[in-house]
């Protein structure tokens, strides 16, 4: 449109010089000025026309550049959509493992709990053990020293050294401790426990209990009314032949037991005669056996006990 107004300027000017004759000469050069002012616009309008043609296909350019990185940026974002979607998935899936690491953690805490419960109970079984084992040992070198001691005895066949329910026994066969029936020492018999009384009294932390056994054959007449009395009399005679030997008093005690513990059966003369014996047990440090202390605190618990009573009265 403005390309056929530049067109008809020419015209127009031809237009006003014809008529030229019959305008004024001032109007003339009015008309002049104003086409040439309008001339100028004309020429200015073109200009910026040409610019803004410009700057719209700049704009136009920059508007497909912009559509062209929008559909980048869609793509983008569906991308990142799907990449976030995806994530949300193993975020959750994270999560169920977290969960489930976190049950299997408890659990394993509860094991690791109960291993180190069972550890502390183990060390301290081992600690018992070894306890043990020390005290069996001591006991086993105690029971070798005891037989090297008495091991001239021994092989004179004069007495035997022997564990009997867990305890070291020296045994005299009392025939040749006694003559039958009677409860007083031979000349041989107190020599023979003078002996021993002297060995023993080298076990300076041990004490001794004198016991005295018979066969089972009653007793008829005499000074004895039974076994029993016989084998107390018997235990009795040793026990004060052993503290004339230097033996203390407090390391030392006497039992009978007659015929009710025989070492062997009284149905031949052989078995009867180890029957007829006298042991000197060595007394075991009940101390040093397992649940001793145990043992202690169910005795002093009735004991305070008692005390509670008696103060609430």
């Amino acid at each position: 449109m403005q390309k056929t107004r530049y067109v008809a300027l020419p015209t127009l000017l031809a237009a006003l010089a014809l008529s030229n004759a019959c305008v004024s000469k001032s109007k003339y050069q009015a008309l002049e000025a104003r086409l040439k002012e309008t001339e100028g616009k004309l020429n200015q309008r073109s200009v910026e026309a040409d610019q803004l043609q410009t700057s719209l296909k700049s704009e136009s350019a920059k508007a497909s550049d912009l559509s062209q990185k929008a559909n980048t940026l869609e793509q983008k974002a569906s991308t990142l959509e799907k990449k976030a979607s995806t994530l949300e998935q193993k975020a959750s899936s994270l999560e169920q493992t977290v969960s489930a690491v976190s049950k299997d953690k408890s659990m394993l805490q509860t094991s690791l709990n109960q291993v180190q419960t069972d550890n502390d109970k183990l060390r301290i079984a081992l600690a018992e053990l070894e306890k043990n084992k020390a005290e069996t040992d001591k006991r086993v070198s105690e029971y070798q020293d005891l037989l090297k001691k008495f091991k001239s005895m021994i092989d004179s066949g004069r007495l035997r050294v022997r564990i009997i329910d867990g305890r070291m026994v020296v045994a005299l066969n009392s025939d040749l401790l006694f003559r039958s029936g009677s409860s007083s020492l031979t000349t041989e018999g107190q020599k023979s426990v003078q002996e021993v009384a002297g060995l023993l009294q080298t076990l300076t932390d041990k004490s001794f209990q004198i016991e005295g056994h018979t066969d089972n054959v009653a007793i008829s007449g005499g000074k004895f009314a039974n076994n029993w009395e016989l084998a107390a009399a018997r235990a009795i005679s040793v026990l004060k032949k052993m503290v004339d030997a230097g033996m203390p008093e407090s390391r030392i005690s006497a039992a009978s037991y007659g015929e009710s513990k025989p070492a062997r059966a009284n149905d031949t003369k052989e078995g009867r005669a180890s029957n007829r014996r006298v042991e000197i047990v060595v007394i075991p440090d009940l101390s040093k056996l397992p649940g001793f202390e145990a043992l202690n605190k169910l005795d002093e618990a009735p004991a305070a006990e008692g005390t509670k009573s008696s103060t609430s009265r």
